[in-house]
């Protein structure tokens, strides 16, 4: 298991788009992957769960995934952080 802290740094935070495009990366990989913010933990592939954590800019969530291809999952979750999901310029 990997555990990791990340922060929504994209202007929308965790919205529709954003948050399908986090469940579309996540769905490529075999392991369970969970996303806990301000007390709520969800599972990280559904999108009504993501979207439940009501994430803006700024705030901090867990990132913990758990299976055989654990490694994989989270560097591709940390990268999508780190590309603002692709929103902002």
């Amino acid at each position: 298991m990997i555990e990791r802290e990340l922060t929504v740094s994209n202007r929308l935070g965790l919205h529709a788009r954003a948050t399908a495009k986090l469940v579309q990366v996540l769905s490529g990989f075999r392991s369970s992957a969970t996303l806990t913010a301000k007390g709520r933990e969800v599972n990280a592939k559904s999108i009504m769960g993501v979207m439940l954590l009501a994430a803006g800019q700024g705030t901090s969530v867990k990132l913990r995934v758990d299976g055989e291809d654990e490694t994989s999952a989270v560097d591709a979750v940390i990268a999508l952080f780190d590309r603002r999901f692709d929103e902002d310029s």
